[in-house]
């Protein structure tokens, strides 16, 4: 299992439990719901809870945590510098003086919502491809969109874009990882010297990285024409989408914790 979530973002662990036979547009829209939730969330206690539901729902579709977490690391970089702007922006109680910068209490707080915020931003949007397989992210991602398909929105293509990327996030990340072992064994150094320095040790990496994306895309173009692929058109599934009762107790559940959330915050705020 450890090597099927090494490179997290964007794959798919195939399990029998209840979240795995959601119907795919069911999640999807508790995914979003989730998202934009966790953005009108502000209180730690509220991050709290989100985190043990998410913690609950990973247990249920068996998702080891380590998975969730590893999620993370793409947007590591982004954690961290969101929390230092954070902590030397804001205005507030002083404790300590960097660099010219002054940080606060109120600063340190914030970093720290802000860093669970996107942290559960992905782990969220991870159990979503953890749990459902690509090719059924894309059946509901066009049930979803097909009634925009009456106002001219291709839902087929954009659908089929979107599960495509999904797909070829993990591949893209396990190339990389390669062709920088292979430039390490020919005595290419990452690690030493200033900024400039080190990302100018990555050219030799891009260069190969982007000849195997064109590559790709060439022969997943070729393979699709030859199966007859064409735009807009509509096809047969394997498993057509049914909603089921599971699903709609699920939003319901989800609406209830949305709820109890809002109104223990506005509580709170009195």
């Amino acid at each position: 299992m450890a090597n099927a979530y090494k490179i997290a973002l964007g794959q798919f662990i195939p399990a029998d439990t209840p979240i795995h036979s959601l119907d795919p547009r069911a999640k999807i829209i508790m995914v979003t719901a989730v998202i934009m939730m966790l953005f009108a969330t502000h209180t730690a206690a509220a991050f709290m809870i989100w985190l043990l539901l998410l913690l609950y729902i990973a247990r249920l579709s068996k998702i080891p945590a380590g998975a969730l977490f590893s999620s993370t690391k793409p947007v590591l970089i982004l954690i961290i510098f969101t929390s230092c702007f954070h902590i030397f922006s804001s205005g507030g109680e002083k404790l300590f003086t960097l660099f010219g910068m002054s940080a606060t209490k109120e600063g340190f707080i914030m970093a720290f919502l802000m860093s669970l915020r996107l942290a559960l931003l992905v782990m969220y949007a991870s159990l979503l491809t953890f749990t459902t397989s690509p090719s059924r992210i894309s059946d509901g991602l066009e049930g979803l969109m097909s009634p925009l398909s009456r106002a001219g929105l291709p839902a087929h293509d954009i659908a089929m874009m979107i599960t495509i990327a999904l797909r070829f996030i993990p591949t893209l990340f396990e190339e990389t990882s390669r062709i920088i072992k292979a430039q390490e064994s020919r005595g290419a150094d990452f690690e030493s010297g200033g900024p400039v320095k080190r990302a100018m040790a990555y050219i030799p990496v891009l260069v190969p990285l982007f000849v195997i994306i064109f590559r790709r895309a060439d022969n997943l173009a070729l393979a699709m024409e030859a199966r007859g692929y064409k735009s807009g058109k509509s096809r047969t599934r394997l498993k057509p989408l049914s909603w089921e009762k599971s699903d709609s107790m699920a939003l319901i559940l989800l609406g209830m914790v949305s709820a109890l959330i809002i109104f223990g915050e506005r509580l709170l705020a009195r």
